[in-house]
């Protein structure tokens, strides 16, 4: 790697998009304000249906709330991503997202919690058009190629920092200030995201030679065909969108780790109950898991130097890193060790997911983006849903949480073994965006 290379991805890098490109620095900071409350929040809404129901699956049903919506919403969001303005897509999004999070401060007892699924549901809806719009919008703020891999990798880096600060900050905000604090919070950083997006200034004219939008629309599924013809047309960019669905196969760490974190590793030291306990130790593996996301965020960048050979050879170790990890989870001894190795497989996710959403970025027309960008997500939240349901109902009916983690990994050499048999692919079709 040569000097210039290296420092393409360093902090200077990161520091220099963002104090030059302002629309990326000003999506940025929005990112930081909302995933930061977003991850605050997510401890609170665990620790919470665990302590109100006692079940397992109470978090499972939470997880699918928050992933399988997006999944039927995926294709409306798409399409109005593709034909109306993605910067007041998103500013709608936040704005309602205010409201709804801020209802959750309601939720007292067990009779309430059909509240939580109502609330969650709503949410997710909201996140689902949101966020493809903000990956689809990146190409159109940043000034060359080489700053789309820069925002990329800063961007998860940023998601990474985001995680592991909120999650560990989230435990310790409950223990002291109760969990209504975590949600208001959370709602004002909706607000602050909402006011940073309406201060870009961004030139959109990927809906410029379409006919205005109409309510009519919403019903019409001709995009929604174009777009799975243009998706069908190429089989590589077929199979970079296969790659966050495979992913989704590890989705069971969103039940396996709240319940490590109260049932295998409860912190009972200096005086706190079991409850609070387990909500420490749960913030503690969320966090891990975000700091593993930071490293192979961070190092993505110093791993690809802009080769789509090295992104693709790339995703496969970073799945053999996840599924390897995952059974050194089930057989970890102590919250240290369980910290370790959740840390080392979201290295590996993270890793799948810059080098998927930087290819799937140069690949994808700017007028198809928006739609690409909802098939992407919406592949990984089925997948990801459906695991959460499965690994919820097997703890309740008695499986080892340590079995479920082991299984967890042995399914996360499907996608490695799928990803490496589609390599020929890029000896057969040409990429609908030029990008070789």
């Amino acid at each position: 790697m040569s000097a210039g290379e290296a420092r393409s991805y360093s902090l200077a890098a990161y520091g220099r998009i963002l104090r030059e490109n302002r629309n990326f620095r000003l999506l940025w900071f929005a990112q930081v304000v909302s995933e930061m409350g977003d991850w605050l929040y997510a401890v609170a809404i665990y620790s919470l249906l665990l302590e109100l129901t006692g079940e397992a699956k109470s978090v499972g049903f939470a997880v699918v709330l928050q992933l399988l919506p997006q999944v039927f919403m995926a294709p409306t969001a798409g399409v109005l991503n593709d034909r109306l303005n993605r910067r007041t897509i998103m500013i709608f999004a936040d704005c309602c997202r205010f409201f709804i999070v801020l209802a959750m401060v309601f939720v007292k007892s067990a009779s309430m919690v059909w509240l939580v699924w109502i609330l969650l549901f709503l949410e997710t809806i909201m996140w689902a058009l949101f966020e493809p719009g903000r990956s689809a919008i990146v190409p159109n703020i940043a000034r060359d190629e080489g700053e789309v891999m820069v925002a990329n990798a800063l961007s998860s880096t940023t998601w990474a920092i985001n995680f592991a600060i909120g999650s560990g900050l989230g435990g310790l905000l409950a223990y002291k200030f109760g969990r209504d604090v975590l949600f208001a919070v959370n709602a004002l950083s909706f607000v602050v995201s909402a006011l940073l997006l309406a201060a870009m200034k961004v030139k959109e004219t990927h809906a410029a030679h379409l006919p205005a939008f109409c309510l009519k629309d919403m019903i019409d599924f001709t995009p929604v065909m174009e777009g799975i013809r243009y998706i069908r047309r190429d089989r590589r960019l077929t199979a970079t969108l296969m790659v966050k669905a495979g992913m989704g196969l590890l989705g069971a760490h969103w039940v396996i780790l709240p319940i490590y974190g109260e049932r295998v590793f409860p912190m009972t030291s200096h005086g706190a109950d079991l409850a609070r306990g387990g909500t420490l130790s749960m913030s503690l593996l969320l966090g891990a898991r975000g700091i593993g996301s930071l490293i192979g965020s961070f190092s993505s960048g110093y791993w690809a130097r802009n080769s789509e050979k090295r992104m693709r050879s790339g995703i496969l170790f970073a799945f053999l890193i996840a599924a390897a990890s995952y059974c050194l989870l089930s057989a970890a001894p102590t919250l240290a060790l369980a910290c370790a190795a959740v840390a080392l497989g979201h290295a590996g996710t993270s890793i799948a997911w810059v080098f998927s959403t930087t290819m799937l970025q140069g690949m994808t027309e700017d007028r198809y983006r928006g739609r690409v960008f909802s098939a992407d997500f919406s592949g990984l939240f089925l997948v990801m849903s459906c695991m959460s349901f499965l690994a919820s109902q097997a703890v309740d009916l008695g499986l080892s949480v340590r079995t479920v983690a082991l299984i967890s990994g042995c399914l996360g050499l499907v996608p490695a073994g799928i990803w490496l048999l589609m390599q020929k692919s890029w000896q057969e079709a040409p990429v609908p965006g030029g990008q070789s």
